[in-house]
């Protein structure tokens, strides 16, 4: 199979008419936006990797009880589910999302590329953190639409249907967060 030429909406065709090798590249093919996006919402690699693995074992469930009626695009139905199960730790948890900013795993692990040389590793790797840190101070509702967009490259209509807000208002947010990193950067005179 070559994933390139093959549709979301034809992987789920084959994978219900029985063929479970369509299931794993459609998984392959999307696993990494959905991990970065758990992990950007809950802090915590083990947690995210829970969270990722229940994410997969619904979606699966979903699909073999023939339950799945998403016209449109697999992934921001994924991301739906994977949002929704952080939502629920959080609740449980009685905690509030947060981008981290601390030692151990870091989710920009995850989008390097192998080409880079040493120096501009540690260049972005500077920058990444700078970045994270100001996102990490937006107001809940910015971060989310920033992490969203930018992470998980949803378009702000998926934003808005994941979110529940209008396209209008998740647009909104992301200029009020842009202006808020903004006013951090001049105000902090941070050099990205």
């Amino acid at each position: 199979m070559q994933d390139h030429v093959i549709s979301d909406k034809e992987l789920l065709s084959q994978y219900q008419s029985g063929n479970e090798a369509a299931l794993e590249l459609l998984i392959t093919r999307h696993k990494e936006k959905i991990f970065t996006s758990i992990y950007i919402f809950v802090k915590d690699r083990y947690l995210a990797e829970d969270i990722f693995q229940d994410t997969f074992i619904k979606i699966i469930d979903t699909l073999r009880r023939g339950k799945y009626k998403e016209e449109g695009k697999f992934l921001p139905w994924a991301m739906r589910i994977a949002r929704n199960l952080c939502i629920d730790h959080f609740r449980k948890t009685k905690r509030t999302p947060t981008i981290t900013n601390g030692d151990g795993y870091d989710i920009f692990d995850i989008l390097r590329f192998d080409t880079d040389n040493a120096e501009d590793t540690m260049i972005r790797n500077q920058s990444h953190d700078r970045v994270r840190k100001l996102v990490n101070q937006l107001p809940n509702e910015q971060k989310e639409v920033v992490i969203l967009r930018h992470y998980a490259q949803l378009s702000f209509k998926e934003i808005a249907k994941l979110t529940g807000v209008s396209i209008n208002t998740a647009l909104g947010r992301m200029r009020y967060a842009l202006i808020n990193m903004r006013k951090m950067i001049e105000e902090k005179q941070i050099a990205l």
